[in-house]
């Protein structure tokens, strides 16, 4: 019985609706328990459908902020009151309310209704939209009481998993599995990106996208277990979704994944961090100036 399993929550969002999309997000996390998950992970800002304000209009600024939530609201209340009701962990993604301007953030909250981990996008968009967020500042990782025993958990959001530093952040700190949420496009670079995070640094991935038409699903869970005994080559890839709205289950044997994690070379094993000097550096270089870049 080392088997967890992770609900991919790929579904659609009503934009700057809360109270709609907390209702839908109920429903969905109780058919998850039905199909037997341990996790319920939801795309990115499900809160508000990742939608944003006209930058110009303070007016529509104004009313994107009000629809910022925190851990006292009705909206992690009544998810927090759902996951001790059903005995299952949910992945909640909202706009959290901040001081500034708000946070792209997630709660894990485990089985009993607590919630274990809170984590704001480090990597925000910049170059886009995002730029009204709010960056995360670390990379927590906790432990999550499952049935199956503690687990270590970390998260990440959607351009995080883009910069190699989130995920290696994570396996320094111990993480065992990471929570994506996302909302882009999930096509073949990315997906083979997602695929090498869990390679390269030995832990399992569950991604939940939005469903086509607000991105293109393909929700997808990965596995770090690249070989087998015999160093024969494995695909990674655990389940990915289609395009439309459904559950997607992703099944991790946690006994098969660290007892890999116990012998192979990856990870922390031979890395030489008396090599990496400069890599904490706070100024880019040539060409990859940008003027709207927040380092």
């Amino acid at each position: 019985m080392s088997v967890l399993k992770v609900a991919l929550l790929q579904s659609t969002a009503e934009e700057m609706d809360p109270s709609v999309n907390l209702a839908k997000g109920i429903k969905l996390c109780r058919h998850a328990k039905e199909m037997g998950a341990d996790i319920a992970l939801f795309p990115e800002m499900w809160s508000i459908g990742y939608s944003f304000p006209d930058a110009a209009d303070e007016r529509s600024v104004r009313r994107w902020e009000e629809c910022a939530v925190d851990a006292r609201s009705e909206f992690l209340e009544r998810f927090r009151d759902l996951a001790a009701e059903l005995s299952m962990a949910i992945a909640v993604t909202y706009l959290q309310k901040w001081e500034g301007s708000p946070r792209n953030a997630v709660s894990i909250i485990d089985r009993h209704g607590e919630i274990r981990l809170e984590y704001a996008k480090v990597h925000t968009c910049d170059f886009d939209v995002e730029s009204l967020l709010t960056p995360g500042d670390s990379f927590p990782v906790a432990s999550l009481d499952t049935r199956l025993g503690p687990v270590q958990v970390g998260a990440m959001i959607c351009y995080d998993r883009e910069c190699p530093e989130s995920a290696r952040m994570l396996m320094l700190a111990g993480a065992e599995l990471i929570l994506v949420p996302n909302a882009c496009e999930l096509e073949q670079n990315r997906i083979g990106q997602f695929k090498a995070r869990a390679f390269e640094n030995m832990v399992a991935l569950a991604m939940a996208n939005y469903a086509s038409p607000k991105c293109n699903g393909h929700s997808m869970a990965v596995s770090p277990i690249a070989f087998d005994a015999q160093e024969h080559s494995l695909d990674v890839t655990l389940v990915e979704a289609d395009e439309k709205e459904g559950i997607w289950l992703a099944s991790f044997d946690m006994d098969a994944i660290r007892a890999y994690r116990r012998r192979e070379t990856w990870g922390d094993a031979y890395r030489k961090p008396r090599a990496y000097v400069g890599i904490d550096s706070r100024e880019a270089r040539d060409p990859f100036l940008r003027s709207d870049s927040r380092r």
